[in-house]
Parts: C-alpha cells; sequence; structure tokens
C-alpha cells in the first residue's frame, strides 16, 4: 500500500473516532454532574422555598425524569447541536454564554502557549547544548520545577510580588473598568485594539494581560523545555551529526540546521496534550486572576450547580481539544515518514 493511500486511511480512521471520543467525554461529565452531592434546584432558588415552587422548577428543567430518559434527551438535543439554556444566566442560551465568554479564553490561552513555546524550546536549546554543565543543570531544574508547581499558587505570588508589593501590573481582570473595552467582530481586545487602529487600547489590553499569560506560559513551558532536552542530545549524538562536524560545518549550523529540526518533531505531538492542559489550567489561572472568561464562567457554574451551562462548556472544551487533538496527529503524521499507520 502506499504511503499517500495508507495516510489517508489513518486520515479517515481519526476522524471515526472522533465522535466516539465525544461521546466518552459528554457521558462522562453528565454522570459526574448527576453523581455529585446538591441540588441545583437548591442552588438556583434557596433551599427555603416551596416545595410545589421546586417541584415545577424541577419539572421545567426536566430534572423530575428518571436518570436515563435525561441522558437520552440530552444526546438528543447535542445531535441538534442545542447546549440548552443557562439557569442562573437569566435563561439564556449555552451557545450566547460561550459567544460572551470564550474570547477572553482564547486570548489568554494563545498568548500562554506562545510564551511556553518560546521559553520552553529556548531553555531547551540552550540546556541541551551545553550537556555536563552547570546551565544543563540549570534546565532540568527549570522544567522539573515550572511543572511541579501548582498554578494557583504561582499566580498569587507573582500576584503578590507584582501587582500588590511592586505595583507594576494590575491584580485581575482584562480591562479598566472605568474605560470602554475595545469593540470588535472577534472579541479580543488586542486584535479588536489594532483592527480599530487605538494603539492605546492594544498596549492597556496587553497590559493586563501579560501577568496572566506569563504565569501559565511558564509553568507549562517546562515540558517542551523537556521534550527539547532530551531529544536534542539524543539527536546531537546521531551519526549524521558527527559525520556533519567531520566536515567542518560550524556547530551552531549543525544545532539549528540539522540536529533540532529532528528534536522538534515530538514537540508537535506534545502541543496538543498541552493544549488540553493549557484548558485545564485556564480556569485556575482565570479565578487567581479574575479573568472574565469561559474557564471562570464554568467554576461559577459549577458552584451554582447551573447543570446545563458546565454540560455545555465542558462539550465545547471537549470538541477543542478532540479537534486539536486530530489535527496534531495528522500534522505529526504528514511531517513524520517514521510513522506507520
Amino acid at each position: 500500500m502506499s504511503r499517500s493511500r495508507a495516510l489517508l486511511y489513518y486520515i479517515i480512521a481519526r476522524l471515526l473516532l472522533a465522535p466516539l471520543m465525544m461521546w466518552t467525554i459528554v457521558t462522562i461529565v453528565f454522570l459526574l454532574l448527576r453523581a455529585t452531592p446538591g441540588d441545583p434546584i437548591d442552588a438556583v432558588i434557596g433551599n427555603r422555598a416551596d416545595e410545589d415552587v421546586k417541584a415545577e422548577f424541577r419539572e421545567r428543567l426536566g430534572l423530575n425524569q428518571p436518570l436515563p430518559l435525561q441522558y437520552i434527551n440530552y444526546l438528543l438535543r447535542l445531535l441538534r447541536l442545542d447546549l440548552g439554556s443557562s439557569i442562573t444566566d437569566q435563561g439564556r442560551d449555552v451557545w450566547q454564554v460561550i459567544q460572551q465568554y470564550f474570547p477572553a479564553t482564547a486570548e489568554v490561552a494563545v498568548c500562554s502557549m506562545i510564551v511556553a513555546i518560546t521559553v520552553g524550546i529556548g531553555v531547551g536549546i540552550f540546556s541541551a547544548s551545553r550537556p555536563g554543565t552547570v546551565f544543563d543543570l540549570g534546565g532540568r531544574l527549570f522544567g522539573i520545577i515550572t511543572y511541579a508547581l501548582p498554578i494557583f499558587w504561582a499566580g498569587m505570588i507573582v500576584q503578590l510580588i507584582f501587582a500588590v508589593q511592586l505595583g507594576w501590573f494590575p491584580l485581575g481582570g482584562r480591562f479598566p473598568a472605568s474605560v470602554t473595552p475595545p469593540t470588535g467582530f472577534t472579541g479580543l481586545y488586542t486584535v479588536d485594539s489594532l483592527l480599530n487602529g487605538n494603539f492605546n487600547q492594544f498596549l492597556t489590553a496587553l497590559y493586563y494581560l501579560t501577568l496572566p499569560s506569563l504565569t501559565l506560559g511558564i509553568l507549562l513551558s517546562g515540558i517542551f523545555e523537556r521534550i527539547v532536552r532530551v531529544n536534542l542530545k539524543q539527536t546531537l549524538k546521531a551519526d549524521y551529526v558527527e559525520a556533519a562536524r567531520a566536515r567542518g560545518i560550524q556547530e551552531r549550523t549543525i544545532l539549528l540546521r540539522h540536529a533540532l529540526k529532528n528534536a522538534l518533531i515530538p514537540v508537535i505531538t506534545v502541543m496538543g496534550l498541552t493544549f488540553a492542559s493549557l484548558l485545564g489550567g485556564a480556569v485556575l489561572t482565570e479565578v487567581t486572576f479574575s479573568w472574565p472568561g469561559l474557564a471562570n464562567r464554568l467554576y461559577e457554574a459549577i458552584q451554582s450547580r447551573d447543570y446545563p451551562t458546565v454540560q455545555g462548556i465542558m462539550v465545547f472544551f471537549g470538541a477543542i481539544v478532540v479537534m486539536a487533538s486530530i489535527a496534531i496527529d495528522i500534522i505529526n503524521a504528514l511531517i513524520d515518514p517514521r510513522i506507520r499507520y
């Protein structure tokens, strides 16, 4: 079988697995919400409300039905791309909630990923190119520490130092409350301010974005640092690298043009897993920095037992992770001929 046909079969197989993965995520979220203690009706209207009012509200939400019937009805609504309506947000459609809050999460996620890739690959190259030195040891420690530090703890320490003690950055929020934020179709303040030609708004948005994106990005950079350092050190010992040195090619050229290309291939695979970690870490980051994103809204919905909002946001996040995972697998298969299908 030719490689192109095998690659096509591989892509089709990955796409066919996507619905199964989504069904697994949907089922787990649905069951976990029903298994956790607490009544969403009490969370919304209070536990001292009249029982008749509670029963009417529960019937309107379909929570009085048997669990299997609730599950089937939920799956049927998902097939119509109906995520339901929020219980606590004045009955707004969950899609509207996602549309309002997701741009903030996307903005901090993209900036954090840029920081993570830049710092992680940079430190990994620097330490791997100096094996057995203090820089190699420093890179190893950097990867371990950044990977092990809790995001919420690091966020509070960063806030205490740079926002409270030094006063260099705001303590939280996305934009000053007294200033009108940028408007545009993307919902990304940095992008919309540039599209509107307002450079002052761009700098303000970037100013508020600095602490949360740097905190989350640096903590995730340890993943890339460890992958790059280990693979680059192994690649630098390969026969073709020794042959290049024997031909008198400069070490810098060997490092950047030959060894680094092969060492970065595993990074592409790890990017998909890191993206999933990024969404999980965004919850703690947004809550710590009072960032008005979708992850923060998810946290509020969990506290208020807002079943439709929690399920809708988790399904949305799950769809992003599944699509990113499939895209990374396909890209990795295209650029790495060693993969077998």
